[in-house]
């Protein structure tokens, strides 16, 4: 409805991750970086994490569009909670091989060939995991097997890993994935945009579907959306393609705070209709329910900081006391070596 209205050609804002859309914010321009040494290495493995939202699956789109698909192999997996066997055949059906009725063994080897064939015809072959975050142990151990295949001095295959913040814990901490951790040679975390950032993103993707400033978005406006997404991208695209609807409905050429915080308001009503009531049962209205409810939540977090505060400082005088006391007995055992020495 909007597109028609505002003249777009396409939608600025779909939740859909689409290449031509990227932005080459700060964060994402060092993780696309990293991605791109990893391929001139050849070898081990980039890890890439971020939160929901964050532009993970983008960044992986633009960097399979870019790709030479002359020098180039490329298979991406999308993962959900599988086991070890699971992953050797999702692998080798994204790399395209016939995955029917055969146990490891045989996948393994047929992995192997496809990747020899590969160098040979001077390819490189690359295998993109997406929301790694879901995979065991076993299956990430799978994976760095999958890495031990060479051909001379050079690896057969490059992996990037690509998940969720927890992933982070997993292969820097667990003990089993010592040998995987052996074979990381970049990782990034995307962090959110900034303000500034955040405006520019807006207008890029407004640009690339032909807009000519109708609607026209004031200073106020790329604040308040800002504020209330804190320049995660999906965020944005949501709240983004909701202010359009919105203006597209009442016919606004000018997008102003006003106007912003309407729509706030409205989807927030929208998730507290589907959720449990508030304690009184009433709404705020005239587009101050995003900053009411903001005060109220910065209440209770500040009353939380407190007790965490009050908490902290019982266990510190606890600890002090047991300090106090080990020192007491020490001192009062060399004493009495001391009275036994003379």
């Amino acid at each position: 409805m909007f597109t028609d209205f505002y003249g777009f050609e396409g939608k600025p804002f779909q939740l859909t991750p689409d290449p031509s859309f990227y932005f080459d914010s700060a964060t994402h321009h060092k993780a696309m970086a990293y991605l791109t040494y990893g391929l001139s290495q050849g070898e081990g493995f980039i890890i890439v994490t971020g939160e929901i939202g964050a532009g993970k699956t983008t960044l992986v789109a633009r960097l399979l569009d870019e790709l030479d698909t002359d020098q180039y192999v490329a298979a991406k997996i999308v993962t959900t909670h599988i086991d070890a066997d699971d992953i050797l055949r999702m692998v080798a059906a994204g790399f395209g091989l016939d995955i029917m009725s055969k146990d490891k063994a045989v996948l393994l080897n047929e992995i192997e060939s496809f990747l020899r064939r590969n160098h040979k015809k001077g390819k490189r072959s690359l295998l993109i995991i997406d929301e790694v975050q879901n995979l065991p142990i076993a299956a990430l151990e799978e994976l760095r097997m999958l890495s031990n295949f060479q051909e001379g001095q050079h690896a057969l295959l490059q992996s990037f890993l690509v998940g969720q913040p927890e992933f982070r814990d997993k292969w820097a901490f667990a003990p089993e994935l010592e040998q995987l951790r052996q074979r990381v040679i970049a990782t990034h975390h995307l962090q959110s945009m900034t303000d500034e950032e955040t405006q520019e993103y807006i207008l890029h993707r407004l640009k690339v579907v032909g807009w000519t400033d109708k609607p026209h978005f004031t200073e106020a406006a790329f604040q308040a959306i800002y504020q209330f997404t804190n320049g995660v991208p999906r965020k944005l695209n949501t709240l983004c393609s909701r202010i359009l609807l919105f203006g597209a409905i009442d016919e606004l050429t000018t997008i102003d705070k006003e106007t912003v915080l309407s729509v706030i308001e409205d989807m927030e009503h929208d998730i507290a209709s589907s959720g449990p009531q508030n304690k009184t049962g009433q709404e705020s209205g005239n587009g101050s329910s995003y900053i009411a409810q903001r005060s109220s939540v910065d209440s209770q977090e500040a009353e939380m900081l407190r007790e965490r505060i009050y908490v902290l400082e019982k266990y510190v005088k606890i600890h002090d006391e047991t300090i106090k006391g080990t020192l007491d007995i020490l001192t009062n055992l060399m004493d009495q070596n001391e009275d036994q020495g003379e």
